[in-house]
């Protein structure tokens, strides 16, 4: 007797079903991918009891002929291809033909749909795959589906569905891409009898973002936009303080559908690379337009994951169109409001009206900037060698002493900053190492990180004038020795000192690394590292990264290796330990090329170099590090994606003290 039979059609029914529709965001998904691919231009979304007692969708859109209701819901009939060829030109949202016979399977439907607008339309009722009603009924253009009691005659599917708020979420979700992918259509969502989604059709997409992440996102999201020999890239990304704590924001859209792909997702990623902390992700919207053949959608049940012929030139391609745009912005966030108030106590601090006496009033306007009061507390970073005006002179004797503030000269200078250099070159002739030598004129200071810190500024890159101007700012203090205060004409700077310096040399260290083998210098008495036997093995097959690196590594037998040289420019005492951080960083990763080592070197130097919080600056420190900054590349975020500089908008202080209501 065969054992093998062919199974009966509704059975294959229930088993379609179980791939197609998951939850109930499933049905959903489908029917509206029905509507849009029928040209509407609304469409209604009604759900009750998170989709599991009635899910409702009506649309406008061309409808079904009368003949063709009862043939809908036949297992692969569509409407949208035609043969083989078909397939790889897929341009329409559904094409398969499962999507109606595996709801009907698994629920209780209710089909009405005219293709005409005499007013005339075709009722169908299908329950458990059954059809229980065929006839024709009075019904406006368009379709309306009904799905009651989903997963009815499927207890086992029924009984893994989640809470009623989890199944909301997920259609919430779905309705939600599917507004964003179609800015042209107007989406409304009930559940309930409750508002939750409703989007214009006026094909604007921003004013989409804005009806799901709110109007403040979306007035501050940058617009992108592309184009190359195959792709066209439009849409919006946000600025780096707008982000999330996952990937879910994320939303790409290729040729109207809504796709997840995981190279495109890293390419995104990368575009704000060290602009964003480490587990944050943006909220970007993008939609792509190609060529049919160069995608294809037929590998995935759901239809939501898909492949790319050309996948690296369009991974780089979205890279680099959003890399550029970021990088044409002043990404300074505003200071963020507190929530609810501060709710620790707060302690009066009196005033000391004690008359000064003359000669300490005009030290103190000598050391003020000559548009800000005078700042009690400054005096600590001078000390008793001289006032502000003094140590500046020391490294810049030509400055005059009634100048005004060095950072906000030096922009509007025509003087070339080479020249500043020059005026605190290094002495020794050939020797290439800045770290071996003071500046001649050292500010007066016992503090050692004067001259480090100036050597070590000096050689930051020039600033591009194709980037946007970093904000002109004067320097008025310093804050707990950890933060820089800095004001111009609209506002008030606060600026992460650390972060700032990280940033600078991030910079200098990564451009580098770009050759370093010309900078190593061999050592007298080699660095000796040991590991274990298994990390042993591991390290002998990537000595030639590090030898890229410029650090020449070398297998002396067992379990140790020594380090015959490095770049004369790591930082100073730090050699050691960050050969040691690099050569654990190469340990955990599998798979590590030399681009990834290089950057993740100059991080770590960068930090390593960088002043600590909790550091006194000079008034002429705080100042060259707030001009060498804004001759970076990207001075808006540290490494590591954090801030540098947060700004307090004039309005805002004078909202705080208010002066405006």
């Amino acid at each position: 007797m065969s054992r093998i039979h062919v199974l009966d059609e509704h059975i294959a029914n229930q088993i379609a079903a179980g791939e197609v529709v998951e939850r109930p965001a499933s049905v959903i998904k489908e029917l509206v991918e029905n509507a849009i691919d029928a040209g509407s231009t609304r469409v209604d979304v009604t759900v009750e009891e998170g989709g599991l007692q009635m899910i409702r969708v009506t649309d406008n859109g061309t409808g079904i002929e009368g003949e063709d209701c009862e043939r809908a819901f036949y297992r692969h009939a569509t409407s949208k291809i035609a043969n083989g060829r078909d397939l790889f030109q897929i341009r329409s949202l559904g094409f398969r033909g499962e999507a109606l016979p595996s709801i009907a399977a698994v629920s209780k439907v209710e089909c009405t749909s005219s293709a005409e607008d005499n007013g005339l339309g075709r009722r169908i009722v299908i329950e458990g795959g059954t059809l229980k009603m065929n006839g024709d009924v009075n019904a406006a253009r368009g379709t309306d589906f009904t799905v009651k009691e989903l997963f009815y005659n499927t207890p086992a599917r029924l009984k893994y569905m989640k809470t009623i708020q989890t199944e909301l979420g997920h259609i919430s979700d779905t309705m939600h891409r599917m507004a964003l992918a179609h800015p042209q259509i107007a989406f409304t969502l009930r559940h309930n009898g409750n508002m939750l989604l409703q989007t214009l059709g006026n094909g604007d997409l921003l004013q989409v973002i804005a009806a799901i992440y709110g109007t403040s996102v979306a007035k501050s999201m940058v617009p992108v936009e592309g184009d190359q020999l195959d792709y066209r890239l439009t849409g919006y990304i946000c600025k780096p303080e707008q982000t999330r704590s996952n990937r879910n924001a994320i939303s790409t859209v290729v040729n109207g559908r809504f796709i997840r792909n995981y190279a495109l997702n890293q390419a995104i990623q990368q575009a704000y690379h060290t602009l964003l902390p480490i587990n944050r992700y943006p909220l970007v919207v993008l939609h792509l337009e190609m060529h049919p053949t160069l995608v294809d959608v037929n590998v995935h049940p759901a239809k939501l994951e898909v492949r790319f012929s050309k996948e690296a030139e369009l991974c780089q391609f979205v890279q680099h169109t959003l890399g550029q745009a970021l990088q044409d912005q002043v990404l300074i966030p505003a200071a963020a409001k507190p929530k609810g108030g501060d709710k620790s106590s707060v302690i009066q601090e009196q005033l000391q009206f004690v008359r000064r006496d003359a000669g300490v009033q005009a030290e103190m306007a000598q050391q003020a900037p000559t548009h800000s009061a005078s700042i009690p507390g400054r005096s600590e970073n001078l000390g008793s060698q001289g006032t502000a005006q003094a140590r500046i002179s020391a490294v810049f004797p030509e400055v005059e002493s009634n100048r005004t503030p060095y950072y906000a000269d030096r922009r509007n200078s025509q003087e070339p900053l080479s020249t500043v250099r020059e005026r605190s070159s290094y002495p020794g002739g050939g020797n290439t190492n800045p770290r071996s030598y003071a500046p001649l004129n050292p500010p007066v200071s016992n503090n050692k990180l004067s001259s480090e810190l100036m050597e070590q500024l000096y050689q930051a890159p020039e600033a591009n004038p194709s980037l946007p101007a970093f904000p002109e700012l004067s320097m008025i203090g310093q804050m707990h020795g950890t933060y820089l205060i800095a004001q111009n004409d609209t506002g008030l700077y606060l600026i992460d000192q650390h972060a700032a310096h990280e940033r600078i040399n991030y910079e200098f260290y990564y451009e580098k690394f770009g050759n370093p083998a010309a900078a190593s210098q061999e050592l007298l008495l080699p660095i000796t590292l040991e590991f274990t036997p298994t990390e042993s093995e591991i390290v002998k097959t990537r000595i030639p990264l590090f030898e890229q690196a410029g650090v020449l590594l070398e297998h002396f037998g067992g379990q140790t290796f020594l380090v015959r040289a490095y770049p004369h420019w790591f930082p100073e005492g730090e050699a050691e330990s960050l050969i040691q951080e690099m050569a654990d960083w190469v340990l955990q990763e599998k798979s590590v090329d030399i681009a990834k080592l290089r950057e993740k070197s100059a991080i770590m130097c960068s930090c390593k170099a960088s002043i600590k919080a909790n550091q006194k600056l000079t008034t002429l420190e705080a100042e060259v590090l707030i001009e060498r900054l804004a001759a970076c590349k990207q001075p808006y975020t540290c490494p590591h994606g954090r801030p540098i500089v947060v700004s307090f908008s004039t309005y805002e202080l004078e909202k705080m003290f208010k002066r405006v209501m």
